[in-house]
């Protein structure tokens, strides 16, 4: 393929970076370059230190691994949330897509990915010292994992079932009305709403 030519350097950069992020192709790259071209500066200004500071200042949260602009997120900090209650997900995405059903009131924990030997992520990769650290503090009764339906989010499922086993808490896992294979992230709110209400014990495929 022909790389495009551009009559301005300055253009083309730009266009790069852009078409560099998830899902942006080089035609939505330009337009979106050509947008801030005809934006006033100080539009663009503001648009470029906003990306900037969430770069430089953002902050994970030092109790769940969620984003925040504190070091612990408005979530964990929520006295009105059911602390006895964390949800296991994989990824800030997953969070934002539960939050969004209106059916979940309990705290978070986001891995920040899940076991896959495939890609060279193991579970010393991810946040589950974490999560253990919580657990021994003895105030959650209950660990729900809603992880992905994937072949990954299954053996990550049964790893942290195993590791939070001895704990004797209450472990569960989302209700079948998400499909095996798929991702939190595109079900659509009323499915994984329902998923939630109807959580069920969390049972190892090999028992």
């Amino acid at each position: 393929m022909l790389k495009q030519s551009y009559t301005s350097e300055l253009l083309q950069n730009v266009v790069e970076e852009l078409a560099s992020l998830p899902g942006v192709g080089r035609k939505s790259a330009l337009r979106f370059a050509l947008h801030l071209l005809k934006q006033p500066v100080e539009n663009v200004e503001k648009f470029g230190r906003s990306v900037i500071r969430m770069r430089n200042e953002i902050r994970y949260c030092t109790n769940c691994n969620m984003i925040s602009d504190t070091p612990v997120c408005p979530v964990c900090s929520d006295k009105k949330r059911e602390s006895a209650l964390v949800c296991v997900v994989e990824s800030i995405r997953d969070v934002l897509s539960i939050e969004n059903t209106g059916q979940y009131n309990g705290l978070y924990h986001v891995l920040g990915g899940i076991i896959s030997p495939m890609d060279g992520v193991g579970p010393g990769d991810l946040s589950i010292d974490l999560l253990l650290s919580r657990i021994e503090k003895g105030d959650i009764s209950e660990v729900f994992l809603a992880l992905s339906t994937t072949m990954e989010g299954e053996t990550t499922a049964y790893y942290l079932y195993k590791r939070l086993n001895p704990f004797g808490i209450k472990i569960s896992t989302i209700a079948r009305g998400v499909g095996f294979g798929d991702d939190l992230e595109y079900t659509d709110e009323v499915t994984l709403g329902r998923s939630i209400q109807n959580r069920q014990p969390f049972i190892p495929l090999n028992n």
